[in-house]
């Protein structure tokens, strides 16, 4: 196997890991567009299960509120398996196995209307036991739905 295809590798097992290993993202349908490092992406589907007021139809806050959380966990995963070199797949399992939200903060910036949800997002700092993350939700027209800022623990 060479290069190419060991980091193809690397990135499946890390796409399995959020989409399929943990039972609420794959409740939620949550697809991973990409996991290159500054551009991890996520996407989501809209539900009628993830209606929050029926009368106008837009998504609900808590599920605004977990898509950032998810794309905070996953910047935060990718940029510690970078920065450590964990190549193998029970090494990756390993780190996630230690990860987890310390703190989330959610700024719900316009109601969530569309028909799909993409949540991106960045490091800001990364150190031995947190990484802090900053988060965006745009919808299908690209419209800023929210915007979140999450510490996680890495170690």
């Amino acid at each position: 196997m060479n290069k190419v295809d060991v980091a193809k590798s690397s990135w499946n097992v890390l796409r399995e890991i959020f989409e399929e290993s943990v039972p609420f993202h794959k409740s939620l349908g949550i697809k991973v567009i990409n996991l290159e490092m500054g551009e991890p992406k996520l996407s989501v589907d809209m539900q009628d299960k993830f209606v929050g007021n029926f009368v106008r139809g837009n998504l609900h806050g808590g599920v605004i509120s977990c898509l950032l959380d998810v794309i905070g966990g996953i910047v935060a995963f990718v940029d510690v398996v970078n920065r450590r070199d964990i190549t193998t797949s029970d090494a990756k399992i390993e780190q996630f196995s230690k990860m987890g939200t310390i703190d989330i903060r959610v700024d719900y910036l316009r109601p969530g209307f569309g028909s799909k949800f993409i949540a991106s997002g960045f490091v800001l700092r990364t150190g031995n036991k947190v990484a802090v993350t900053r988060m965006e939700l745009h919808n299908d027209d690209n419209l800023l739905i929210a915007v979140g800022t999450g510490a996680y623990v890495v170690g």
